[in-house]
C-alpha cells in the first residue's frame, strides 16, 4: 500500500487532539488564505487520515483497501467548515466484521472532532453500480482521488467511471442539466438575492462544479475566461462565512456580510455584494453557454443517422444559413456573423447584431460576441442613426432582450458602448421590494415598457428612459438628480437631438412623480394638479411618463404595483392631461410640397405612369435614402407601392404620402415621398422598382400572393408575441379628414396591408405620415370619404377596427 503525504508545514499525530490544534493554528494564520488555505487544510486532513487509516489497518489486519476523498474534499478544496466526504473502498476479500472495525476506526475520530462526514463503504463494482443509479454519486467520482492506502484499487474505479460517464453523456448530462435547473427554481438567482446561497442558487458553487463535470465528459466546455476567478471568488467568501460565523454555512446573511467584507479587505458589505455577484454572473454565463452547447451537439448526434438514412450515405448537408440583417445570419438555432461580415470595417453590426438576435428570439453565438469585441470598431459620437435605431430595437424586443444583453455584457461590449453602465453594473439594492440589482432592473424595465408601446407616441423614448431611469444609482446623492445629468450625456451621446435629449432628461429626473404624487398628494387639490403639469411640459412627455411609471414598477418587483396604485396614476394622469390640452396646439396640416416633388408630379401626369427618383439623404446620420413615387390618382397606390418596396426588402423608416391637384392640366397625382433602407444588400435599381410597381398597379403582379410566399420561405422568428396593433381615431385634429393613428410593430408589407384594408373600404387617402421606431411603427393617416370629407363618428370607429383586424 502506498500512503498520501500531507502538503502542509502544520503537523498532526494521529490522535484527534493534534489533529484539532494544527487545524487552528492553520486558521488562524492571518498570512494564509484563498486557495493556499484550502490546499492546506485538504494537506494537513490528509495527513492525520493517513495516519488513522495505517494504524486501523494494522490492528484490523485488512488488506485490499483505500480511503478515497470525493467531492470538494476529493479536488482538495477543503473550507474551514466543509464537510468530509469519504469512500472507504475495498476489494472485497476481508471478512466484514474487519471492515467494519476498520470502518468504525476511520469514522469516529472524525465525527468526535464534532466534523461533519459523508461517508460509504464499497467495492469498485458497488461503487459503479451506485453511481450508475445515483448522478450525485457519479459527479462525486469523478473527483476521486487516493488519501491512503492501495491507489491501484482507485485508479481502476476512476478509469471506469469516466469512462460511463463520456458513454453514457447523452442520457447524463440532461438529467445533470434538469437538475441544475430545478435548483435554481428553488434556492434562486444568487446574483440578485440580498441574502444568496453561494452553493445552491443559479451561478453559484454548485453550478461550477457541474461545469467542471460537462467538461469531464468531453461533449463540451465551458468558457474559460474568467470562471476559475470567479469560483475561487465564491470560494473565499464562503471561507470567510464559515470563519465568521463558525458553522458550515452557505447563506450570506445580511448581518454576517460587514464582518465577512472585512475579513476579505472589501470596503463594505455592498463591496462583497458586488464581487459575489460578478462571479455569479461569469458563473451562470458560462452556463448558459455550456448548456446550449450540449444541446446542440445532443441534437446533432440524434438527427445524425436519420440524415445519413435520408442522403443514402452521401454526407451530410450544411446547416442553413437564414439571414436576419446586414451581416447577420441564423444557423443551427443561434445567431452569427455571416462569412462576409466585417466588423472591424462596420461600427454598427454589435448593435445590428445584437437587435437581430433580440427579435428573432434566438441566443448568440459566443464565438461572434468575441469576435465582436476583439475586432469592432467603435461607434462615432454622436452615434449614426443606424446605430440609435439598432439600440431602440434591441431595446423593444422584449423577454429576449435579457440574454443577448447579457451575452454582450459578459465580454464588455455593453460599457464599451454605455461607459455609465460600470457604475450600476451588479450594484445591489437594499430595498426588498426590488427583485433585481440596478442594472438587470433597468433591463427589465425596458422589457416591461416594449409591451406598453403602442401607449406612447415615441416608443424610441420609452425604451431610452427605461434603460436610463435608475442610472444615477451608481452616484451619491439623489439618483433621480444624478440621473438627470447623465441621462442628458448618454442620449446626447447616442445621437439624439436637443429636444428629445432634454425630454429624455426631465423623464429620468421625474420617473418618480407620478407615483409619488398619486399615492401621498391630494388630487383634488388643482395646485398638486398644476405642478406636476409644469414639470412634465407636454402631453406627450405625460404619456411616456405614465408608461415608464407602470413598467419601472412591474420591474421593481410584485409588491411596487397594484390594480389600485395604477388607478390613482390613471387618474392624476388624466387630470394633468387636461391642463395640459387647455393649451396644447393642435396637430397642423402636410408641409408644402416641394419644387423636386412638384416637378415628378407634373411628369406622372403627363405620361400617365408612375415616375421614381432615389435621392440621397440631406441630413448626415439618416438612414437610408429617399425615394420619391408619384403616381396618377387611381385606387390602390398605397398599397402597391408599400408591397413593391416589401418584395425587393427595403425597410420603411418613414414615409410621407399627399395629394397634389393641377386642375389646369384636369388631373391629380399622389406624391409619396419614402425613406428607405436595404434589409441587407445592395438597394436595387429604380428601373426595377418601377417595373414591378407598374405591373403591381396594372394587376399581372400579384403582391399579396409574392409576400406570403417570400414569408413561406423565410418566416420571420420572434422571441416573444409583440404586444397588439392599436389603431384609434384621434379627434380634433384635422377639420378635413379623419385622422386614424396605427401603432404597431414594425414588419414586412405592414404598409401594404393598412393600404389594402383602407381601399377595401373605398376611403381616400389624403396623406399618410409614417415613422419606425426601433421595431415599432407609427402611422398616422389622412383618410376621406371619396367625396372628399371626414369620415362620420362611427365609420372612422368601424374603420380603425377593420385596420386593427387587417394587422392582426
Amino acid at each position: 500500500m502506498t500512503s498520501v503525504e500531507t502538503n502542509t508545514d502544520h503537523t498532526a499525530d494521529s490522535g484527534p487532539g493534534g489533529y484539532a490544534e494544527a487545524r487552528l493554528r492553520l486558521l488562524q494564520e492571518e498570512s494564509r488564505s484563498g486557495p493556499s488555505r484550502r490546499s492546506a487544510l485538504a494537506g494537513l486532513t490528509d495527513g492525520w487520515l493517513n495516519a488513522l487509516f495505517t494504524a486501523a489497518v494494522r490492528e484490523t489486519g485488512v488488506r485490499g483497501a483505500t480511503l478515497v476523498a470525493v467531492g470538494g474534499y476529493g479536488r482538495a478544496e477543503l473550507s474551514p467548515r466543509s464537510d468530509l466526504d469519504l469512500v472507504l473502498l475495498h476489494d472485497g476479500k476481508a471478512e466484514p466484521r474487519a471492515l467494519s472495525a476498520l470502518a468504525d476506526r476511520l469514522w469516529y475520530p472524525v465525527w468526535d472532532l464534532g466534523l461533519a462526514l459523508d461517508h460509504s463503504v464499497r467495492t469498485p463494482g458497488e461503487a459503479r453500480r451506485t453511481a450508475a443509479e445515483d448522478l450525485k454519486v457519479h459527479l462525486g467520482l469523478l473527483d476521486a482521488r487516493t488519501v491512503a492506502g492501495d491507489a491501484g484499487l482507485l485508479a481502476g474505479l476512476r478509469t471506469s467511471v469516466l469512462a460511463d460517464w463520456r458513454n453514457q453523456a447523452a442520457r447524463r448530462l440532461p438529467e445533470l442539466h434538469s437538475l441544475c435547473r430545478e435548483r435554481a427554481d428553488r434556492a434562486g438567482e444568487l446574483r440578485f438575492l440580498l441574502e444568496p446561497d453561494l452553493k445552491e442558487a443559479r451561478g453559484g458553487l454548485r453550478d461550477a462544479t457541474a461545469l467542471r463535470a460537462v467538461a469531464a465528459s468531453w461533449l463540451a466546455d465551458a468558457p474559460r475566461e474568467g470562471l476559475a476567478e470567479a469560483r475561487r471568488r465564491l470560494l473565499d467568501t464562503r471561507d470567510a462565512l464559515h470563519l465568521v460565523t463558525g458553522r458550515a454555512t452557505d447563506r450570506l446573511s445580511l448581518q454576517e456580510q460587514d464582518q465577512v467584507a472585512a475579513r476579505l479587505g472589501l470596503l463594505d458589505a455592498d463591496a462583497l455584494l458586488r464581487e459575489v455577484y460578478e462571479a455569479a454572473r461569469v458563473v451562470a454565463y458560462a452556463g448558459d453557454v455550456t448548456w446550449r452547447e450540449v444541446g446542440r451537439v445532443l441534437r446533432a448526434r440524434a438527427a445524425r443517422p436519420r440524415l445519413r438514412g435520408l442522403l443514402g450515405g452521401r454526407g451530410e448537408r450544411a446547416a442553413a444559413r437564414a439571414p436576419l440583417a446586414e451581416g447577420v445570419v441564423e444557423s443551427d438555432g443561434e445567431a452569427v456573423l455571416a462569412l462576409a461580415a466585417r466588423p472591424d470595417r462596420d461600427p454598427v453590426l454589435a448593435l445590428r447584431f445584437a437587435a437581430a438576435a433580440a427579435q428573432a428570439g434566438l441566443p448568440v453565438s459566443l464565438h461572434a460576441v468575441r469576435r465582436l469585441a476583439a475586432q469592432g470598431k467603435p461607434l462615432p459620437v454622436p452615434w449614426p442613426a443606424e446605430a440609435r435605431e439598432q439600440l431602440v430595437t434591441l431595446l423593444g424586443a422584449g423577454e429576449p432582450t435579457v440574454a443577448v444583453w447579457e451575452a454582450l455584457e459578459a465580454e464588455g461590449l455593453i460599457t464599451r458602448l454605455l461607459p455609465d453602465w460600470e457604475r450600476v453594473r451588479c450594484r445591489p439594492q437594499r430595498n426588498p421590494v426590488h427583485t433585481w440589482t440596478v442594472d438587470r432592473h433597468l433591463i427589465e424595465t425596458a422589457v416591461r415598457a416594449s409591451a406598453l408601446t403602442r401607449r406612447v407616441g415615441r416608443p424610441d423614448l420609452l425604451l431610452m428612459a427605461a434603460l436610463l431611469h435608475d442610472i444615477g444609482k451608481g452616484w451619491p446623492g439623489d439618483h433621480s438628480v444624478a440621473g438627470e445629468t447623465i441621462a442628458r450625456d448618454v442620449a446626447a451621446r447616442v445621437g439624439f437631438g436637443p429636444h428629445d435629449v432634454a425630454v429624455l432628461g426631465a423623464l429620468v429626473r421625474h420617473h418618480l412623480l407620478l407615483i409619488d404624487t398619486a399615492t401621498r398628494r391630494d388630487l383634488d387639490d388643482p395646485a398638486t394638479v398644476r405642478a406636476v403639469a409644469d414639470a412634465v411640459g407636454s402631453v406627450g412627455t405625460l404619456e411616456i411618463l405614465h408608461a415608464l411609471t407602470e413598467a419601472d414598477a412591474l420591474a421593481t418587483g410584485p409588491a411596487a404595483w397594484s390594480a389600485w396604485r395604477g388607478s390613482l396614476v390613471a387618474d392624476l394622469v388624466a387630470r394633468v392631461a387636461a391642463v395640459l390640452r387647455g393649451t396644447a396646439p393642435a396637430a397642423g396640416e402636410p408641409e408644402i410640397p416641394t419644387a423636386e416633388q412638384e416637378r415628378l408630379a407634373v411628369e406622372a401626369l403627363r405620361t400617365g405612369e408612375p415616375v421614381l427618383a432615389l435621392q440621397a439623404r440631406q441630413e448626415d446620420d439618416a438612414v437610408g435614402v429617399d425615394l420619391v413615387v408619384a403616381v396618377p390618382d387611381q385606387p390602390g397606390v398605397l398599397p402597391a407601392v408599400a408591397g413593391v418596396l416589401a418584395l425587393h426588402r427595403l425597410t420603411v423608416r418613414a414615409a410621407d404620402l399627399r395629394s397634389m391637384e393641377f386642375p389646369d392640366r384636369l388631373g391629380e397625382v399622389l406624391v409619396l415621398r419614402w425613406r428607405v433602407a436595404a434589409e441587407y444588400g445592395a438597394l436595387p435599381e429604380a428601373a426595377r422598382l418601377r417595373t414591378d410597381l407598374v405591373r403591381a398597379l396594372d394587376g399581372s403582379l400579384d403582391v399579396p400572393a409574392k409576400l406570403a410566399d417570400r414569408e413561406a420561405a423565410y418566416p420571420r422568428r420572434r422571441g416573444v408575441v409583440p404586444p397588439p396593433p392599436r389603431v384609434t381615431v384621434v379627434p380634433d385634429v384635422s377639420s378635413l379628414a379623419t385622422v386614424l393613428e396605427v401603432r404597431a410593430p414594425d414588419a414586412v408589407g405592414l404598409l401594404h396591408r393598412i393600404g389594402r384594408a383602407l381601399e377595401s373600404r373605398g376611403v381616400r387617402v389624403r396623406s399618410a405620415h409614417v415613422s419606425t421606431l426601433g421595431a415599432n411603427a407609427v402611422d398616422t393617416l389622412y383618410v376621406t370619404t371619396p367625396e372628399g370629407k371626414p369620415l362620420d363618428p362611427p365609420e372612422a370607429a368601424s374603420l380603425a377596427g377593420l385596420v386593427a383586424a387587417a394587422l392582426s
